[in-house]
């Protein structure tokens, strides 16, 4: 997995269920749409939900979900070609 050397922050669209932007569905890198084919794994921390996803151009990348208090951010973390 290739690391960012600082976090790059990412337009995402989610799926909403029982409860808001609860995964990733499509994310954008500038104005570059990638629709999230699967999601490969996830996990959590007190104030973040992160996801690796596999996305249409083949690659997989690292989503991070950060919720401090009223401010909710997306950062790239990482990506690894495909």
């Amino acid at each position: 997995m290739e690391q960012m050397q600082a976090r790059l922050k990412v337009r995402v669209e989610c799926y909403s269920g029982y409860k808001g932007d609860q995964r990733p569905l499509r994310f954008y890198i500038g104005a570059t749409p990638f629709e999230v084919e699967s999601i490969d794994d996830q996990w959590y921390s007190p104030n973040d939900t992160c996801f690796r996803v596999k996305a249409s151009d083949g690659n997989t990348y690292i989503l991070r979900h950060s919720m401090h208090g009223p401010i909710e951010v997306w950062t790239l973390e990482a990506f690894r070609r495909g």
